[in-house]
């Protein structure tokens, strides 16, 4: 089981998550991805779901065309965890991948 992040190293884990924000009406965080297209966002989308999937951590999003909002956070925690700082970093991993 994951324990809830706060203080210094909740501070130090979003900061290393360049765009991520927390979420003001709840202890979670978010970040908008931008593509070209509609196929663009479900191709990313699709490959988010495969690597949540093996971690067994599923994002909240949201996709209208060619945007996808992403929100972590540990239902089992209540609030944000290490594995949501996890599931970040391999979305964003993803993400750089596409810009190349």
């Amino acid at each position: 089981m994951s324990e809830r992040l706060v203080g210094a190293a909740r501070h130090a884990a979003i900061k290393e998550l360049q765009g991520w924000a927390e979420v003001e009406d709840r202890d979670a965080i978010r970040k908008t991805f931008h593509f070209g297209s509609f196929s663009e966002a479900w191709g990313f989308m699709n490959r988010v779901a495969l690597a949540a999937e093996k971690m067994d951590h599923h994002p909240e999003w949201f996709n209208v065309y060619n945007r996808v909002e992403i929100i972590l956070s540990s239902h089992d925690v209540e609030g944000l965890s290490e594995r949501d700082i996890k599931l970040a970093h391999a979305i964003e991993a993803m993400a750089a991948a596409r810009d190349k």
